[in-house]
């Protein structure tokens, strides 16, 4: 191969890169979503701190808006000293805050605390183009205390997706801890492989093309992020209004159809179900094809994250189809079943007191008369298995 087709290949293969990182962040689960089985709850609970450590692990190496801020932090530092002193203000920063805000469940929208990580890759690139003395005329902010702010925040996006996983209120600081140390080693091996990728090219004669496009492309990238992360908070912010505009465009006479109807009666079922702290319950009913019913719950003054769905009978996939999520009080609004099987809702604590949810339900359907309890805390390894409670 010619000296001038390499240069060609080592040309285009940021381009490959970032778009790879788009499609990535187009297409990317989120891991940490009620969608996780209880399978994988259950082996997360099973593996003790050593899940804990691979999750943290897996969870950097897969989290791109981290390594676009990393790699950001990185491009133009050629010694060992400064990409150490750098990185350890980084790492600093999000450890201080996953470990505290995860400790004390001090909890942000997901969605909200992404857009900002969005917006510090778009600002770590702006100042790697001296964006600040070439368009703004002004000195740029200390770049070590903005790294070590920025950090504290990307510490609260890993805490919030940490405490949507089974925390044991006995091992809680180990589990925290095990989480930041796989963090930490995925967060090492991303760093070597950027470092040798970076080197490739700081010697030869386009780098600082390379430079200008890469750093351009983190800014188009932060900016796509922050889209993405704000139509998801404004899903949850108005989960109802969402709700209702997408399920109304389903076709009624569709198998799967589920729509919104209005009831006007006095309620048929009023209960009290307790979530325990850091715990998470399930409450169904089932519903046959074409009934409805009306539903309002709210809590007694603690926020939770919620997921209302349902389940087809008889089915052995594990599947459901979710009608609405987000973090809230409170809740209220209609259903007619597009399939026969069991609907309700799975709510979430992740505060450290219990919180109580006062549910009102009127319609067509079979109440819960029994409730399946298991304890919704995982004990350390040794002891007894625990899932979360559900109420059938």
């Amino acid at each position: 191969m010619s000296k001038r087709t390499l240069d060609l290949y080592l040309y285009r293969l940021p381009l490959v890169a970032f778009g790879l990182l788009i499609l990535l962040a187009i297409f990317a689960d989120s891991a940490f979503a009620h969608g996780m089985s209880e399978e994988e709850k259950q082996s997360i609970i099973d593996g003790g701190n050593w899940s804990f450590l691979w999750l943290g692990a897996t969870h950097m190496l897969s989290g791109y808006d981290h390594l676009a801020f990393v790699f950001g932090i990185i491009f133009f530092l050629t010694t060992f000293r400064d990409i150490a002193k750098y990185v350890t203000a980084f790492t600093v920063g999000h450890s201080v805050t996953l470990i505290y805000a995860t400790f004390n469940a001090i909890q942000l929208n997901y969605f909200l605390i992404d857009a900002i990580i969005a917006l510090s890759v778009c600002y770590i690139a702006f100042a790697n183009l001296d964006g600040f003395r070439k368009y703004l005329s002004i000195e740029p902010p200390n770049m070590m205390a903005m790294i070590t702010g920025l950090g504290l925040i990307h510490g609260f996006g890993l805490s919030t997706r940490l405490q949507m996983l089974p925390l044991s209120e006995d091992q809680l600081l180990m589990n925290i801890i095990s989480f930041n140390i796989g963090i930490e080693l995925g967060q090492i091996s991303a760093l070597a492989i950027m470092l040798l990728l970076i080197a490739a090219w700081r010697h030869t004669h386009f780098f600082r093309a390379f430079s200008v496009m890469t750093n351009y492309a983190l800014i188009l990238l932060g900016g796509f992020l922050f889209l993405m992360q704000m139509h998801g908070y404004e899903h949850t912010v108005n989960a109802e209004e969402f709700t209702a505009a997408s399920v109304d465009s389903v076709p009624a006479a569709a198998s799967t159809s589920t729509r919104l109807v209005v009831e006007s009666a006095p309620w048929k079922d009023t209960m009290e179900i307790t979530i325990p702290p850091r715990g998470d319950k399930e409450y169904k009913l089932f519903v046959a094809r074409g009934d409805s019913f009306t539903y309002d719950w709210q809590t007694d003054g603690e926020a939770l994250f919620y997921d209302f769905h349902g389940e087809p009978a008889n089915d052995t996939s594990g599947s459901f189809q979710s009608f609405g999520k987000g973090t809230q009080q409170q809740a209220s609004g209609s259903l007619q079943a597009g399939f026969s099987g069991t609907h309700g809702w799975y709510w979430k604590n992740s505060s450290r007191n219990p919180v109580v949810v006062t549910l009102k339900t009127r319609g067509t359907y079979q109440s819960a008369d029994t409730m399946k309890s298991t304890p919704a805390i995982p004990q350390p390894a040794g002891g007894q298995s625990k899932t979360h409670e559900s109420i059938f």
